[in-house]
């Protein structure tokens, strides 16, 4: 009985991991990996913070692009120097998938 006890505990706890893992990579606060995604924003080639892939449909996180005071989560202002986090656009295998939008930014 403590057997079975263990084995379905054990279960548990892998079927909330995967569950955790599929909900998607930014927390519900706007980070992903103690980067909070809000703020100006440098576009680089190599060494980034985040690899971002640009798509239309089911995203992580809906991007709005401004021109100054980028404080809400999804308002990126870009900018060649001073930046709060740098970014690589990629095709493949990203950190994040982001849709650039007109209103509404933010966590989907």
């Amino acid at each position: 009985m403590k057997k079975i006890c263990c084995i379905l505990a054990f279960l548990l706890l892998l079927l909330a991991g995967s569950a955790a893992e599929a909900a998607g990579p930014i927390n519900r606060d706007g980070y992903f990996k103690n980067i909070r995604l809000a703020g100006r924003v440098r576009v680089v080639d190599s060494f980034p913070d985040l690899k971002v892939q640009v798509v239309s449909s089911f995203p992580d996180l809906k991007v709005k692009s401004v021109d100054s005071f980028p404080d809400d989560i999804g308002e990126w202002q870009f900018v060649d120097y001073g930046e709060d986090f740098t970014i690589q656009f990629v095709d493949s295998f990203p950190d994040i998938r982001i849709e650039f939008v007109d209103s509404f930014p933010g966590v989907c």
